[in-house]
């Protein structure tokens, strides 16, 4: 895919930034990790490749979870209301974007939902994206 560049922003406004790179991934996740990070039924993120991500505004405010046992999992959000933002992933060498701190269009949609298996009853049934019990490369 092409390179884009996205922006987007916490909930306080106080923590802005920019992403560029190539589109590589738009999943729907029902993992539980996911799903007690979003506080829903699953997260919906972008994965953007060769990504570079820069804070316009706030970066003093922006922390980290990592979940320890996790090698690639980790929430990062402002500090001050608590949404989640970007981050880079040094493992994949990769941005990714909650598809919800975005303030930029995406001219794309979300391709699948993974770790379906993990997917609570009551969330999200309806749809026809394709369905996978783990997580996609």
């Amino acid at each position: 895919m092409a390179q884009i560049t996205l922006n987007g922003s916490c909930l306080c406004g106080a923590v802005h930034y920019e992403v560029t790179g190539e589109p590589q991934a738009f999943y729907h996740c029902h993992c539980s990790r996911c799903r007690k990070s979003s506080g829903t039924g699953h997260a919906t993120n972008l994965r953007v490749a060769n990504g570079k991500l820069v804070f316009t505004q706030g970066e003093s405010l922006v922390k980290q979870y990592k979940v320890p046992v996790a090698e690639s999992f980790a929430r990062q959000f402002c500090s001050e209301c608590g949404s989640v933002v970007a981050r880079f992933v040094p493992q994949r060498n990769a941005v990714t974007i909650p598809a919800g701190s975005l303030d930029s269009a995406l001219a794309i949609k979300p391709q699948a939902r993974i770790y379906w298996d993990s997917r609570v009853a009551w969330s999200c049934d309806g749809d026809d994206l394709p369905r996978f019990a783990e997580h996609l490369a």
